[in-house]
């Protein structure tokens, strides 16, 4: 097995840092950095900024005014090797004379998945990889999912009090936490392809589930001008068809999926699109049709949706978490009593006995403002390729 460098390992994780800087634009393109090296000095770098525009080694390769015939060139993902918005990667990197490629894993895409490898060391230029994997893959969980199993990344926020409760009971939840918390849910909303809630949510809330520049932290605002905002798809389940064409959510532009048990014969704006699920369950408790989670997931998959975010009520919450498709928790705790007659984080479809209670793991914990973020990953999950 290669050995790889103390000086691969930083110019790769310099390659990275630029990956991260197209986070928030990419998709449903991976995110990707590139590092163009010559005696042991960065002549060039780049990344992918958004679908459509150069790939990472594209911009690395024109960033730079000198030859890089002979040079090394770094990067997070195995070069493209197909035609699709733009030319492949692999012809510019064998024109361009380069003597090696270090990529930190190979591309899940079955499009590409070895091919780029294959041609490059073909064309004489030397090919190593599998190296510092598990960032790549963290970095872009939501694209190798979708990848492996056809369905996206699923992301659940929540936010609580000390005593786990979401709302008073009368439903009040704005707001629990701090200002500075809200900010950082922002950047959740603006790294994610979409965001989902139910039509009660969106309702009861008055939710908009856009994207606000304004609230970006100026670090943010700084790597994501207000002109190159992109507003991610949002996802309303909607069972009762209580979402009407005149209703605030709707009047804000941006695609809008609604997901329903039955057609309606109401005029629409053209950004929406409606999904009707026939596979559905009756619930006796709410006289009403549960959507399959897993078909809807299915479908978004195919939309080439990676990231989802949801943002809704207990009820929903629920429904993913018993569903078993939840990939991660983003828990914002502010230090607040609401008591036991203020509405909980989930409502579940039955009792848990504390040994077969859903279990989580603590990726990683940090104080927000007045509040503290809980990122929180399932335990002894298995998923099933569908």
């Amino acid at each position: 097995m290669k050995k790889f460098t103390k000086k691969d390992k930083l110019y790769l994780s310099r390659a990275f840092e630029l990956a991260r800087l197209g986070r928030f634009t990419t998709p449903p393109n991976p995110n990707v950095g590139c590092v163009i090296v010559q005696k042991d000095s960065i002549i060039g770098e780049g990344y992918h900024k958004k679908a459509g525009s150069d790939h990472a080694e594209i911009c690395a390769l024109k960033s730079t005014t000198k030859s890089v015939r002979g040079s090394t060139v770094y990067v997070t993902l195995e070069p493209c090797s197909h035609y699709g918005k733009t030319p492949p990667c692999t012809t510019a990197l064998i024109e361009a004379k380069v003597k090696k490629v270090i990529a930190s894993t190979i591309d899940p895409n079955p499009k590409i998945s070895g091919k780029g490898f294959e041609i490059l060391k073909k064309s004489g230029i030397q090919v190593e990889y599998n190296f510092m994997q598990n960032i790549a893959k963290n970095l872009n969980p939501g694209f190798f999912k979708r990848m492996k199993f056809g369905i996206p990344w699923i992301k659940l926020k929540l936010a609580s009090t000390l005593d786990g409760r979401t709302a008073t009971n009368c439903g009040i939840s704005k707001w629990i936490t701090s200002s500075k918390a809200r900010q950082n849910v922002q950047e959740l909303r603006a790294e994610s392809d979409a965001i989902l809630s139910s039509a009660t949510s969106i309702l009861q809330d008055q939710s908009k589930l856009t994207v606000r520049w304004h609230e970006f932290s100026n670090k943010i605002k700084n790597i994501y001008p207000k002109n190159e905002i992109r507003q991610p798809i949002r996802i309303v389940i909607d069972n009762l068809n209580q979402i009407k064409p005149n209703h605030a959510f709707i009047k804000q532009n941006g695609k809008i999926l609604l997901i329903r048990t039955k057609e309606d014969k109401l005029i629409w704006p053209n950004y929406i699109t409606k999904i009707i699920l026939d596979n559905t369950r009756y619930d006796l408790n709410q006289n009403t049709k549960n959507i399959n989670l897993s078909e809807l997931m299915i479908k978004l998959g195919k939309l080439k949706i990676n990231n989802i975010l949801i943002e809704s009520g207990a009820r929903l919450s629920g429904a993913f978490l018993n569903a078993g498709l939840l990939d991660e928790i983003i828990l914002y705790q502010a230090p607040k009593i609401l008591g036991e007659k203020a509405r909980p984080l989930f409502f579940l479809s039955e009792s848990i006995r504390l040994d077969n209670a859903p279990k989580f793991s603590i990726s990683n914990v940090c104080r927000i403002g007045e509040d503290v973020r809980f990122n929180l990953k399932p335990i002894k999950r298995k998923i099933k390729k569908i």
